[in-house]
């Protein structure tokens, strides 16, 4: 199955690989803790990096006349120039990524939610904006799955990007092969978990594989990469779920008893409203594949999209959507 391949992910080396935080800690993610074994982290501390040192005073951003600097405020020091030749030095000698989990709210790594001030001196913040280092990694590899850690607290989001790294990183094996028939698999494999993000994508990942130009395998493949990210970039609506679920439940319906079928009826009417995760109607369904050894639904990954230990019902409870 396609958790077999082990996706390539960059990692704020402060979660969990280093004491190389400002202070001198570590903060520990169970996210990223629980994926050590699937998955190969390629951890960086950007701040260490243009020589910061450990421990050190922090950071911060400055926004000056519309122009963003990266200042240590007890030094005066300033290691925005510094900071952008290693984060195009460190992202351009990448090969074969991912995805990328960040330090949230760091000056450096933050993708979102890191405070911008108007002066070095103790002020209220003016706003909030991406790290130095985390808006080079989003300008660069956009198309990926990147997150921070406090993000992949909640339970979709966390569920959505293992999903899509794992799908990546399968996808690499396919291109390493260098076979047609390797990508013909791959999407016939992957039909019902497309389905469950966009048919629209579905239909055109189809027309990719088809060639009907008679392209060259590294053509087509990069194509391919190209629209598969593309119809990963959002999580599925439940709509389309729901859907996909019936479409599979529909191959062994005929084989339930009338309690059965009202059971998983009702399991996915939950899910529906939010009660329970996808997994729990998706498991019922897995479990009558087997029951039933029904071979098209078997190789399906939307039953088993990455490692079933990495499938951990644990939310934040902030912006919770199961």
């Amino acid at each position: 199955m396609e958790a077999e391949a082990r996706p390539r992910i960059v990692v704020s080396r402060c979660l969990g690989f280093d004491h190389c935080r400002y202070n001198g800690l570590t903060i520990r993610s169970d996210a990223v803790d629980a994926m050590v074994p699937h998955v190969d982290f390629f951890p960086v501390c950007p701040e260490v990096e243009v020589g910061l040192g450990i421990p050190r005073d922090p950071v911060r951003i400055l926004r000056q006349d519309g122009v963003d600097r990266l200042v240590q405020p007890s030094t005066g020091r300033d290691v925005t120039e510094d900071m952008h030749r290693f984060s195009g030095s460190f992202l351009g000698s990448l090969t074969e990524v991912d995805g990328f989990i960040l330090k949230n709210r760091s000056p450096s790594c933050g993708i979102t939610d890191v405070k911008v001030y108007a002066r070095a001196e103790k002020a209220p913040a003016m706003g909030r904006t991406a790290g130095m280092f985390g808006r080079e990694v989003i300008a660069r590899y956009g198309d990926l799955p990147v997150e921070d850690e406090g993000r992949i607290t909640n339970f979709r989001i966390r569920e959505h990007f293992l999903t899509t790294v794992f799908a990546s990183a399968a996808l690499r094996r396919v291109e390493a092969s260098g076979q047609m028939r390797e990508l013909v698999s791959f999407q016939a494999r992957n039909k019902l978990l497309l389905m469950s993000y966009s048919q629209t994508a579905l239909k055109a990942l189809g027309r990719i594989v088809a060639n009907a130009d008679h392209k060259a395998f590294s053509e087509v493949t990069a194509a391919y990469r190209a629209q598969l990210l593309k119809a990963l970039s959002r999580p599925p609506r439940k709509t389309s779920a729901v859907n996909v679920a019936q479409h599979a439940f529909g191959y062994v319906s005929k084989e339930l008893t009338a309690a059965e079928r009202q059971y998983f009826l009702s399991a996915l009417s939950r899910y529906r409203d939010g009660r329970v995760p996808l997994s729990v109607p998706v498991g019922l369904l897995g479990a009558w594949v087997v029951r039933f050894d029904v071979a098209y639904l078997a190789q399906q990954t939307f039953f088993s999209p990455y490692p079933e230990q990495l499938v951990e019902i644990v939310d934040s409870g902030k912006g919770r959507d199961l």
